[in-house]
């Protein structure tokens, strides 16, 4: 598996794998009826660096990483990630987080923050947690889960 920058051509494939994450609406506030230019120009923007993990030309997953906080905060960054569902339990993200975290320090953040990770989300928890993120912070009944109601949302954090 290899992982690099996005580029303008891997739009149509990013989509395929953003497009069943959010029209579920288990694991991000996106709104489910995203269209497909708003959700790549979101997933794709300017604020961020959009990387893609692909094996044999075929794309599995994709992260983005951004500055947490404007100024003082800048020194922190978070990140998204999706991974396919052709892929998932294929060790995807977790290569993906393993990329991110080395990328952040080579950029010189000093931390990694999840703001919103859906506490129902239980393999993403169980994998940051692997992977060294501790849950910092509890948001009591601020996701709005199709099947769970009402759930809450974890901050996690790594110190880099």
């Amino acid at each position: 598996m290899h992982i690099r920058t996005a580029r303008p051509e891997d739009a149509p494939a990013i989509w395929s794998i953003i497009e069943p994450v959010i029209r579920a609406g288990e694991t991000y506030t996106l709104d489910r009826d995203m269209i497909e230019t708003d959700a790549l120009a979101y997933w794709l923007g300017p604020d961020k660096e959009t990387f893609i993990a692909e094996e044999d030309g075929t794309i599995l997953g994709t992260y983005y990483m951004r500055p947490n906080q404007a100024g003082g905060g800048s020194h922190v960054c978070n990140c998204g990630f999706m991974t396919g569902a052709d892929a998932t339990g294929r060790g995807v993200a977790r290569r993906m987080c393993e990329h991110a975290l080395a990328h952040a320090r080579s950029r010189g953040y000093k931390g990694m923050q999840f703001n919103f990770v859906v506490s129902t989300n239980e393999r993403a928890v169980h994998l940051w947690q692997k992977l060294g993120f501790e849950i910092v912070g509890r948001l009591p009944l601020v996701f709005h889960h199709p099947v769970h109601g009402y759930v809450d949302a974890l901050v996690m954090f790594q110190a880099l």
